[in-house]
């Protein structure tokens, strides 16, 4: 197992549960993140589409987005340049894209996403700039 992948999985032990608002409109992915998520110690709740995460997001306050960019009724991205409006930078928004290219990871980033993660999810990674995301964080 990836050092920094066992790090991030036992960084809530002890500590106050991180809150991962995951939003992801294939409901077989979703499910199966939130099972990981949750196994590794967030506590996590979802959204299908992005209205739903924008909703959730204002009324829940996540640590932490896990935003798919393609979404039904609002995109990601759009619901990432609401929470911003609304919320400024109080909440940590990693894009989930199956688009790797430049131009996508550009526009994660003008819409206020603090990081970037390709889909289909490498597990591994994914744990690694969630960690970086929470660091200076408090915790307890």
């Amino acid at each position: 197992m990836h050092a920094n992948h066992e790090i991030a999985e036992r960084q809530v032990t002890g500590a106050v549960m991180q809150r991962i608002l995951l939003a992801e409109d294939h409901d077989d992915n979703r499910e199966m993140l939130m099972r990981r998520l949750t196994r590794a110690g967030f506590e996590v709740r979802g959204a299908s589409d992005g209205q739903d995460a924008l909703t959730q997001a204002l009324a829940w306050k996540p640590d932490l987005v896990l935003m798919d960019v393609s979404m039904p009724i609002m995109s990601g991205l759009d619901a990432t340049r609401l929470i911003r409006e609304k919320l400024g930078a109080t909440i940590k928004v990693i894009a989930l894209t199956a688009h790797a290219m430049n131009e996508s990871r550009e526009a994660c980033f003008e819409a206020g996403c603090d990081a970037f993660a390709t889909k289909p999810v490498d597990w591994p990674n994914l744990m690694e700039e969630m960690n970086r995301q929470f660091q200076g964080r408090p915790t307890a």
